[in-house]
């Protein structure tokens, strides 16, 4: 037996420390530090054994084996946010909140595969409540394989023997591994059941998706080694009182981290949202103050998004300030200039602003249409249903460019908008082809008196 080396690990941020420790120096948390065995000495034998089998090549001595193409997951949104598909032998981490869909979304990518091998392992359902939740979802039988296990010493030994093409781990806090002694989800737990399905991937070229939990500050839960060492990190969000979810990717190394899927909870399980726009924003005859629409982007994908405002007389001595969907220390800032920089008058009345869907945006292009629909309340004027802005706000009033005009532009175009108000300094694109009036504006009071004349 080889000797044991122990150390107390933060179970909260991971920081490791060698003695105990009451308050963690690093997250601030008391009481989280845990004495765990983090390594084993291997016999030199091992190592050198170990040495004589790797050796290294050049680029032109390595061999592309047949099929390692991306695998289509059978859902077109989540094969957007993956670059067009799993690659063969990667590993892809989700995480979410709890309740807002991961492991509804695993399962319904377990069953759209039907001509490849799935087995999906689960450490927080029995087999029973597995098929309740796949008959809910309403999808046809394939000959997905289904686990319900801890042990990664039994889930890797099942994989070897199936060699499927992509295995589903759900969840990986859930895992435990025999070589440790602490807890399952610890911090040495997660990181070494990574590091052997890790090893696992590479060598047998098996596809893995790991469902991971998050902490209270909203990150993944775990060392954060552990999103190192996956290829890809997915974070699922979205607010459980509303509908809309969002599938973006936090890191990717088999393409870009600016795509997003969209999907909508339904009682039969995820839909995908493949026009966005046409669901976020009112398309009724009746015409109501207070509204404007957005061009905006969530990474490279442009849509169109409803703000709704609400200015009324403030009912108590302080003016209430409320934001859903929109930085609320942003609102203020907007507020700002148009008290200073417009004349408006503001001060005493109280202002809540909705992004319509329970969408966050953080795109600063949504400024111009925020302060139309502020406006629009205020003197009780409708902005018409066929305009639609995009255009940051600076603090001296002017109105700044925004990046990706012309998908922007294109977008209002697709859904039959007349109208848009973007700023004067994005030019040099083609607009012979689009179907709608480009107003360039340059100042916030431009626009007011282009709306409201």
């Amino acid at each position: 037996m080889g000797q044991t080396k122990t150390i107390y690990t933060c179970q909260n941020c991971g920081a490791q420390s060698p003695k105990w420790l009451g308050k963690c120096p690093s997250c601030g948390e008391w009481n989280t530090y845990v004495e765990e065995i983090v390594e084993k000495k291997k016999p030199a034998s091992d190592i050198e054994s170990r040495s004589l089998i790797n050796k290294a090549v050049t680029l032109s001595e390595i061999e592309l084996k047949n099929g390692n193409d991306r695998i289509k997951l059978g859902i077109h949104e989540f094969d957007r946010v993956l670059g067009g598909g799993i690659v063969p032998g990667s590993i892809v981490l989700l995480g979410g909140e709890p309740g807002i869909g991961k492991s509804t979304l695993a399962l319904q990518t377990a069953l759209e595969l039907h001509e490849k091998k799935v087995l999906y392992v689960s450490g927080e359902e029995s087999l029973q409540q597995i098929k309740l939740r796949a008959e809910r979802l309403k999808r046809k039988k394939n000959d997905c394989l289904f686990l319900s296990e801890t042990s990664l010493e039994v889930v890797i030994r099942q994989a070897e023997q199936i060699k499927p093409d992509l295995l589903i781990i759900d969840s990986i806090q859930t895992l435990s591994t025999e070589i440790m002694d602490s807890s399952p989800g610890s911090v040495s737990q997660v990181r070494e059941c990574t590091s052997q399905l890790l090893k696992l991937a590479k060598k047998t070229g098996i596809s893995v998706i790991l469902i991971g939990h998050i902490n209270k500050e909203g990150s993944l839960a775990g060392p954060k080694v552990l999103e190192h060492m996956v290829d890809t990190v997915l974070q699922f969000e979205g607010d459980s009182n509303y509908m809309y979810r969002i599938l973006r990717a936090g890191k990717n190394r088999f393409g870009s981290t600016s795509e997003l899927g969209i999907f909508e909870m339904c009682s039969s399980g995820l839909k995908e949202i493949l026009n966005p726009s046409e669901q976020l924003i009112t398309r009724g005859t009746d015409v109501v103050s207070g509204t404007a629409i957005a061009s905006t982007l969530q990474g490279i994908r442009p849509f169109l998004i409803e703000i709704q405002a609400l200015v009324s007389s403030a009912a108590y001595g302080t003016p209430q300030r409320s934001s859903t969907g929109l930085d609320l220390r942003r609102l203020n800032m907007l507020l700002a200039v148009l008290e200073k920089r417009a004349g408006f008058k503001l001060q005493a009345r109280d202002v809540f602003l909705n992004v319509a869907g329970g969408l966050k945006i953080n795109d600063t292009a949504t400024d111009l249409a925020v302060i139309c629909s502020i406006l629009s309340s205020n003197i009780d004027i409708a902005v018409d249903n066929k305009t639609c802005f995009t255009g940051e706000v600076g603090l001296t009033g002017e109105i700044r460019g925004v990046s990706r005009i012309e998908q922007r532009v294109g977008e209002a175009a697709r859904l039959g908008f007349k109208k848009i108000f973007i700023p004067k300094r994005n030019k040099g694109f083609d607009i012979s082809k689009l179907n709608l009036e480009i107003l360039r504006v340059n100042r916030v009071e431009e626009v007011f008196q282009l709306i409201f004349k």
